[in-house]
């Protein structure tokens, strides 16, 4: 066979094994799989006794052994080279393939402690990966008797580590991805499980407040006698319906926050026609305390009837006028009014605080997110489970500037009749 005829034979047979490679590497499936596949067949197509694949760390200070067929497989992941130093780091390092005739006689040669030489390592061949102009790894081929690699060799070292190289990478960064999915999984579930044992420990002490509450206001009955002090028992009473709805009040936050660690609500929405501005005020009179700092302007309602789920719009409407409060400073106008927008009623809560910057209108939304000012320190949940809970009864909740300054949260229901 002619020269020419030789040469056309093995480029044709180094196109067949590159298929080959990447066909497999491909298909494997597991990470160990795929690595095992690349040094295998590097191996057997170079002729050589062992062939070793380094990966770089990602802070670019250590190459780690990731596969090898003839090191002592129980120093992968473990046996390490340092960047720049040894034929594997000096390889990263300048990306340019090196051959080492016999490592015994060359100190740019590394004995890495831990490492087994099953065989006894005499020539060497270590090619870069390089991907995105950036270092992945080092493929080093090795032999057990002395050899000179030709350039043939070297072109089809680089030819294999230049295809891997993105299989190698992108492979990766998938496992990087899928294992910090899976540890934000982790952290998501141990943050819900927290949540929810910390409310779920407030009910107890909150039904021990309500009984002691009915009991210091358990006047003895009448019995037909007037009352000697009838201003001082309706007082009473009065701070007892407040205490009761303050209690109820808790509750009601209690499973708002339960509700808002859950990917679905336990409940479908109960909507039905609701008068909103009875809720208003019925909101408006409880958070009465809260309020007595700020100026209240409820705009009429009209009797205004819209499609919601009463309890979940009440825990809306509380947030936001909360929200106000928090943000507000002291005496300035907290608006509540509404507006009639393609068949909906957009129920607004505005205040005179600092507003928001335009880059956080959907941040404030997520939860845990809090944007602290030095009026108030929010606590990340409020806004996101009054966003939640529109989202269940089909409502849409959004932030607006506010003029001439402040913020305007607006709650968008469906009308019950129409207008």
């Amino acid at each position: 066979m002619d020269p020419v005829t030789a040469t056309g034979a093995e480029q044709l047979e180094q196109l067949r094994f590159l298929h080959r490679v990447a066909r497999l590497a491909t298909t494997a499936r597991t990470w160990d799989e795929l690595l095992g596949t690349v040094v295998d067949e590097t191996r057997d197509a170079l002729h050589a006794a062992v062939s070793s694949l380094y990966l770089l760390d990602r802070d670019g200070a250590y190459l780690t052994l990731a596969a090898t067929n003839g090191l002592d497989r129980f120093q992968i992941g473990r046996a390490r080279v340092p960047f720049g130093e040894g034929v594997t780091g000096r390889v990263a390092s300048s990306r340019e393939p090196l051959v080492i005739a016999d490592v015994r006689e060359d100190s740019r040669f590394l004995w890495v402690r831990g490492i087994d030489q099953r065989r006894f390592v005499v020539s060497m061949l270590a090619v870069p990966l390089t991907w995105n102009d950036q270092t992945v790894g080092v493929l080093n081929i090795q032999t057990e008797r002395r050899r000179d690699f030709s350039q043939q060799d070297v072109d089809q070292a680089r030819a294999i580590a230049d295809l891997l190289a993105g299989i190698v990478e992108k492979g990766r960064q998938q496992r990087e991805a899928e294992a910090l999915a899976e540890e934000l999984k982790r952290i998501g579930e141990a943050r819900a499980e927290l949540i929810a044992l910390v409310t779920h420990e407030l009910r107890t002490p909150l039904a021990v407040v309500r009984a002691y509450t009915d009991l210091l206001a358990d006047d003895p009955p009448l019995d037909g006698r007037p009352s000697r002090d009838p201003g001082r028992r309706a007082t009473r009473a009065g701070w007892h319906q407040a205490t009761i709805q303050q209690v109820e009040r808790l509750d009601r936050l209690v499973d708002s926050i339960l509700q808002s660690v859950r990917v679905v609500p336990d409940q479908p929405a109960a909507v039905v026609p609701t008068d909103v501005g009875g809720l208003v005020a019925d909101v408006v009179g409880g958070l009465a305390p809260i309020l007595a700092g700020h100026r209240l302007d409820v705009r009429p309602l009209a009797d205004r009837q819209v499609l919601a789920d009463p309890p979940r719009l009440r825990q809306i409407i509380e947030h936001l006028v909360e929200n106000a409060v928090k943000y507000a400073p002291p005496d300035t106008v907290i608006t509540i009014d509404w507006r009639m927008e393609e068949g909906r009623v957009h129920l607004a809560v505005t205040d005179q605080g600092p507003g928001i910057p335009a880059e956080w209108r959907e941040r404030i939304f997520e939860p845990y997110a809090r944007r602290d000012t030095h009026t108030a320190r929010g606590s990340g949940i409020g806004l996101y489970a009054a966003k939640r809970l529109g989202e269940s009864m089909g409502a849409l909740l959004w932030c607006e500037p506010a003029e001439p300054t402040g913020a305007r949260f607006v709650v968008a229901l469906p009308a019950a009749i129409g207008v």
